[in-house]
């Protein structure tokens, strides 16, 4: 999962989001242990991951923050590539293994993103969309600690990823993996902090706000940006009363 989409609906402005007083959303059925999940992210968020991020916006020239980015989504094309070829989208997949190629050498290690330019677009594929693809269900919305909203399809695809296709872990050095490990972690904070600026300036409950553009961004991302139509209930219908008729 990349964690750069995971704030991106927030775009849309969805600032009314609300649900009925004492009514429980079932795709949350664990609403409050994600609640009070969101509570503990946001405070260390706040006290420590943000404003580390912010210092490294202010000290870093924008250049290298640039060269970092595109490093670790160089290395996020692994995941990419291997989730393309598990759903068999082999046309995609060719040409993510092309921009892999190009900006691991041409770009140096990725440093450089050369294959943007050439017309190797980047894409977003992870476990969590393959397991939609072949039909399993988002299951119960799920706050992660430290890694904000998933499911359970979304959080135990995400595991897969991160244990099979991630080369960090790949790195023998325990300082450097942990170093690369933070960096990525200030490196996506830093890409978020006009984001959630929005966030906290313009939801009314920012939790509900966060849950439902995740849900739908990661729907869009399960059907390559066409989900089907919501269906209706028919039987809802069947308690109205009749028209009354035209006076004449």
């Amino acid at each position: 999962m990349n964690p750069r989409l995971l704030l991106l609906p927030l775009l849309l402005a969805l600032t009314g989001c609300a649900t009925v007083p004492g009514e429980r959303d079932p795709r949350d059925p664990w609403e409050s242990f994600n609640r009070g999940m969101y509570d503990f992210n946001t405070d260390f968020d706040n006290k420590i991951l943000k404003p580390v991020a912010e210092g490294y916006v202010n000290v870093v020239p924008q250049t290298a923050r640039t060269g970092v980015s595109n490093f670790f989504s160089n290395l996020g094309d692994v995941v990419v590539l291997a989730n393309d070829l598990l759903q068999f989208k082999l046309r995609q997949a060719a040409s993510d293994f092309s921009r892999l190629v190009w900006n691991s050498t041409v770009g140096l290690a990725g440093l450089i993103d050369v294959a943007t330019p050439m017309g190797l677009p980047k894409h977003d594929e992870d476990f969590g969309q393959t397991l939609g693809h072949w039909g399993v269900g988002s299951g119960p919305y799920l706050v992660l600690p430290f890694l904000g909203p998933s499911s359970l399809r979304d959080g135990t695809g995400l595991a897969v990823d991160r244990s099979q296709f991630n080369l960090v872990n790949e790195v023998e050095s325990d300082g450097a993996r942990y170093t690369l490990i933070g960096l990525e972690a200030v490196d996506t904070r830093a890409s978020l902090l006009h984001t959630t600026r929005l966030l906290e300036q313009g939801a009314l409950d920012p939790y509900l706000f966060l849950r439902e553009s995740y849900l739908q961004m990661r729907e869009n991302l399960v059907y390559d940006g066409n989900p089907p139509a919501p269906a209706f209930d028919l039987d809802e219908f069947d308690d109205l009363p009749p028209d009354e008729p035209m006076a004449q």
